[in-house]
């Protein structure tokens, strides 16, 4: 009875070091898995069965569990990986094609157009449903109205528009940042409509995963905004 106790005490030995190994990982704060790896559980299933009572020795139901168990280990070590190599070159090609936009032009909801040396604004306007008449007005950085583009009757959809750059007069804005305000009218009430700016990319960012475009005037913008590439 000895060496059955010594036995038992074998396996029992065998967990409570692995155990003591997943807390000391932990308490050290570092990147330690805490699950059981497939060395570990090879390790645990031998010792069990090599020093398992042989007055009560496993039956072939448990030893087939624990296979199941290893078998399930394996697949999803081997999903993760897979989706890891997946995510990798994800991110590869998200970032090549980024990178592809660079010195062009793209389109992101927003109202604030930033008036360059080239004196020219390009966006769009989301149109719910038809409209009798569809506006858009530009505010100068002091909140005064320098221009009103009357757009007629629109149907729905995105409807582009362009800013000259000047103001009611035909005198040419002076370059800064200008509100984009657009509006339609809806049996005879006025209703703001949101509005789309194009901004040109001068670079891009990889960050935690994500990309961002630095643009001209609007600073960092997630990829997943922009509505459409010029």
């Amino acid at each position: 009875m000895d060496g059955v106790n010594s036995s038992t005490n074998s396996a029992s030995d065998i967990l409570k070091e692995y155990r003591n190994q997943n807390q000391g990982g932990k308490s050290e704060g570092g990147n330690k898995a805490s699950d059981m790896g497939r060395n570990e559980f090879m390790d645990l299933m031998m010792a069990q069965m090599q020093n398992q009572n042989p007055l009560d020795p496993q039956k072939n139901e448990d030893f087939v569990a624990q296979l199941a168990q290893f078998s399930s280990l394996e697949e999803m070590q081997s999903l993760n990986t897979s989706v890891e190599d997946a995510m990798g070159q994800f991110r590869s090609t998200q970032a090549l094609q980024a990178s592809a936009m660079v010195g062009q032009q793209v389109q992101v909801e927003g109202n604030i157009a930033n008036l360059g040396p080239e004196g020219e604004v390009k966006g769009a306007v989301e149109v719910p449903s038809a409209t009798s008449n569809l506006r858009v007005n530009v505010y100068n950085p002091s909140g005064e109205l320098v221009r009103q583009m009357d757009m007629g009757q629109q149907g729905s959809g995105t409807v582009d528009f362009s800013w000259d750059g000047e103001n009611g007069d035909g005198d040419l804005m002076e370059p800064g940042d200008y509100r984009v305000q657009a509006e339609a009218q809806y049996d005879g009430e006025t209703q703001e409509l949101a509005t789309r700016l194009n901004a040109n990319v001068d670079s891009v960012n990889l960050e935690n995963g994500g990309v961002t475009l630095n643009l001209a005037g609007r600073g960092s913008v997630p990829l997943d905004q922009v509505k459409q590439i010029n």
